[in-house]
């Protein structure tokens, strides 16, 4: 597939594309809010081309998914041959050689001294849902902590430790007692700011100095469930002594440390975590998205001590799935062969331009980000800050039309998440279309 891209055939949604989103109405749930009308026929590395022939540059990777590129050669064949080989046979039930293999690697992957252990499961609100159940069984305590802008899952238990968007909740209550959500990386007076300071440890404190001591007793809360940088909610990076302070806080009362790893794991950042960039070890580390580039799989890693739940406390069917298993085991490899080091290379570039259009913009508020999740937060005034989200959703539709895909993210920003494979020359074309949509949609062109 050698095609140039982006290449816009027919204006999207094209007329294949219209039929099968009429179908699409007719049989499939609306509860998936589509960004915008993609049908998609094939991929491969950062190219998308949907039904009618349009070929578009992919910068959300399927949301931080595709992590090695659409279709990597080498998951590819190792796919290919696990399929013919073995489908399916159930780690519920019985032991399985590729399950091992990949817990092996996954305990060299994630910080913290071995031995470590791991449960597989299918997605990343499924890992996150095998560790509120661990915690608790652990510590034997019945409260969790999570944070405002969080975004852990939509199953019910990680749905309760979601605070990004009301509507993800909204209808679903009562959801999991004894959930308590606090400010993420800055101190409640300041919750509302979009440049979040650098306040350190000051939110860490009132978590000890005033919800300790008023309404949460610290002996009863099994963990503090953190993103190390905040997906969904807005690509939050926060200061590295929030992390740190977070995990002093734990070790004083005892509480487990759990980093939601789904999307900002697996290279994405520039390290194989994003808790590396902090010098934090968490107790338990949750994995999905890019850890088998596409196919489904979840991993709950957490030191051999902490996983000493009996046989039958936790299960998955599915869970580890061979072939899924195959494919982690060549993601890894990719990942190892230089790929990371390439991400955190094309993410400080990709930064970078970003931060020098962003004085040519009036409705660029900030540029955030790590390695290869960067965001672009959009503001309708750079002096009161207030969020400019129907500006920043005309942006996105934009890009699309000019054949750049891009995702929202938090209340009112872009997130830049391509593949980890991306080359400058991609990089370069992404910034001429963004730079160009953004200019149309400030000069008010429909």
């Amino acid at each position: 597939m050698s095609k140039s891209y982006p290449f816009i055939k027919v204006q999207p949604p094209g007329p294949k594309a219209k039929e099968l989103l009429k179908k699409d109405q007719r049989y499939i749930s609306p509860s998936s809010a589509k960004a915008y009308p993609l049908m998609v026929k094939r991929a491969n590395g950062v190219m998308v081309e949907d039904v009618d022939g349009n070929r578009y540059l992919d910068f959300t990777a399927g949301i931080a998914v595709a992590n090695t590129g659409h279709c990597h050669p080498k998951v590819v064949d190792a796919v290919t041959r696990q399929a013919k080989e073995l489908l399916h046979m159930s780690g519920a039930d019985f032991y399985n050689p590729l399950q091992i293999e990949l817990a092996e690697r996954l305990d060299t992957i994630c910080p913290g001294p071995s031995p470590k252990r791991v449960f597989f499961s299918n997605s990343g609100a499924e890992s996150v849902e095998a560790a509120i159940k661990l915690v608790r069984h652990h510590t034997k305590r019945p409260y969790l902590i999570a944070f405002i802008n969080a975004f852990h899952g939509r199953t019910m238990g990680a749905l309760s430790l979601t605070g990004s968007k009301s509507i993800q909740r909204k209808g679903f209550a009562p959801l999991l007692p004894g959930v308590v959500h606090v400010p993420y990386a800055y101190c409640y007076r300041c919750a509302y700011g979009l440049t979040y300071p650098q306040c350190n440890t000051a939110c860490v404190s009132w978590i000890e100095e005033e919800l300790f001591a008023t309404y949460l007793p610290a002996e009863e809360v099994a963990a503090v469930f953190v993103e190390p940088i905040q997906g969904e909610g807005g690509y939050i990076v926060p200061p590295k002594e929030f992390l740190q302070g977070l995990e002093s806080l734990c070790k004083r009362y005892g509480i487990m440390l759990v980093a939601d790893e789904v999307q900002s794991g697996m290279g994405r950042t520039g390290k194989m975590l994003a808790i590396e960039h902090f010098g934090v070890v968490s107790d338990i580390v949750c994995l999905a998205k890019g850890i088998a580039s596409g196919l489904p799989l979840g991993a709950t890693v957490a030191g051999n001590k902490i996983m000493e739940w009996p046989p039958g406390a936790h299960a998955s069917t599915f869970g580890g799935n061979p072939v899924s298993c195959r494919a982690a085991l060549a993601t890894i490899d990719v990942l190892q062969g230089g790929l990371i080091e390439h991400a955190a290379k094309m993410g400080s570039y990709l930064l970078n331009e970003l931060k020098n259009i962003h004085s040519s913009h009036r409705l660029i508020g900030e540029v955030r980000g790590k390695g290869l999740m960067i965001a672009v937060e959009m503001v309708e005034d750079k002096e009161t800050k207030k969020r400019a989200r129907e500006e920043r959703n005309r942006v996105v539709e934009k890009a699309f039309m000019k054949g750049l895909l891009l995702l929202d993210c938090g209340r009112s920003a872009i997130r830049f998440c391509p593949s980890l494979t991306i080359l400058k020359k991609d990089v370069d074309k992404a910034l001429a279309i963004f730079d160009e949509s953004l200019t149309e949609v400030e000069k008010g062109v429909r």
